[in-house]
């Protein structure tokens, strides 16, 4: 009886060593951690409306929030504004309480009934080192409707500007978009959010 001394062909064998290098390197190598979500600590939101005759500034307070990250790169994130914390700062006394209190009514944010605004990530695009464009969902008054915006991170600190128009919230008092000769009354559809967080 004799013994077969056929060679496999060397191609065959370096076909065999790089599936065996392959599952070799599967085995021993580290899977990816999962997303980590990061509470906000602190944070800062100021709001800025604009009319003909001017403009006001004031805060909101979050009630909650976070930013999840894979690896070092913000993926997403979930914040709750608490509505019955507006405030206007650029006014005193009197007309402070009655802005404020017109903000809270029916006019504007309807706080009775809707305590709450809400913003869900849901598209991160890195723009840069640090720098993100952010899509996502903006619930206010019940509404929700899609906004992107410009977001910057820094560490354990984190920054956006949002503008938005109140229109699509279905907030319409002063608007030039829907009424006509409110020559100094009128009030501009969008307003602006500026937003700094530490997580």
């Amino acid at each position: 009886m004799f013994t077969s001394t056929k060679k496999v062909p060397f191609k065959t064998f370096s076909f065999f060593a790089v599936i065996a290098a392959a599952f070799l390197f599967q085995s021993f190598t580290t899977p990816n951690p999962p997303p980590q979500k990061m509470e906000i600590k602190n944070s800062a939101i100021v709001w800025k409306a604009y009319k003909v005759a001017g403009s006001h500034v004031g805060t909101l307070g979050l009630q909650s929030g976070n930013l999840v990250f894979d690896g070092d790169q913000l993926s997403g994130g979930n914040f709750v504004i608490d509505m019955t914390t507006i405030a206007c700062t650029d006014l005193e006394g009197e007309y402070k309480n009655k802005l404020e209190g017109h903000l809270k009514s029916g006019d504007f944010f309807a706080v009775d009934q809707h305590q709450t605004a809400a913003l869900d990530i849901t598209k991160v695009k890195s723009s840069g080192k640090n720098s993100y464009k952010i899509t996502g969902d903006l619930t206010i008054k019940g509404i929700t409707k899609p906004i992107t915006f410009d977001a910057s991170i820094y560490g354990k600190k984190a920054t956006a500007s949002l503008k938005v128009d109140r229109t699509n919230f279905d907030i319409k008092y002063g608007s030039g978009s829907f009424f006509e000769d409110l020559q100094d009354n009128m009030i501009y559809d969008e307003f602006d959010l500026v937003i700094d967080l530490e997580f």
